[in-house]
């Protein structure tokens, strides 16, 4: 399921040589991408998307995983959550990933397609990935707020036990209780969720993703 919220993004720049630089510098934060391009973009928090799942938190990096780590050169994003969760997901470096800033009147975000997922999901929509990221359609991405907009970001996590909740196709969110009433909605466990991707199709290449509470 390619799609984040819907939301239309009025400035789309591709970041150049991504992963390049995640190689040469060994990682980097969103916080750090933000300033390191001189973006005039207020952060407080971000919320990392992953087809529909939401995850709070004040900031996610982003780093090349140990050569012989996984079965396939991969990258990894790991969210600095709020409170005792964990979340981070793996994904395959031999994609053709190409990584974009979002940008519109109140909201920024970073987001990464490959061309194997826009192939599969969007091609036939959309001219180009520019396009289809300009509609608001992409799997993977950090939601980058501030003041306020962060405040219930923050707030809205804060008052559960779940590790993550979820933002539905027509935009509403629904919240579990829980660990076990996030899994009960997405029909899986822990251990599978992380092995399998979420049940992630290959062509998106998550190739792990943890999402728990202690």
């Amino acid at each position: 399921m390619s799609g984040a919220d819907g939301q239309p993004w009025s400035d789309v720049s591709r970041f150049p040589d991504f992963l390049d630089h995640l190689e040469s510098q060994g990682g980097a934060t969103v916080h750090g991408i933000i300033d390191r391009i001189e973006a005039d973009i207020d952060m407080d928090g971000i919320a990392y998307h992953d087809r529909g799942i939401r995850v709070p938190g004040y900031d996610a990096t982003f780093v090349p995983e140990p050569e012989g780590s996984q079965v396939v050169p991969a990258f990894s994003v790991e969210v600095q959550t709020i409170g005792p969760r964990s979340v981070w997901a793996v994904f395959d470096a031999t994609l053709s990933w190409d990584f974009y800033l979002l940008q519109a009147d109140d909201i920024a975000a970073i987001a990464w397609v490959s061309d194997e997922e826009f192939n599969a999901e969007e091609a036939g929509m959309f001219m180009s990935k520019h396009d289809a990221l300009a509609a608001g359609r992409f799997s993977f991405g950090t939601f980058i707020y501030a003041g306020e907009e962060w405040d219930e970001q923050r707030d809205l996590i804060e008052g559960t036990d779940t590790p993550a909740f979820l933002q539905r196709d027509d935009g509403s969110v629904l919240v579990p209780t829980d660990q076990a009433d996030f899994y009960n909605v997405v029909n899986s466990t822990p251990q599978e969720f992380r092995q399998n991707g979420g049940g992630a199709p290959s062509h998106l290449g998550l190739l792990e993703l943890e999402v728990t509470i202690d």
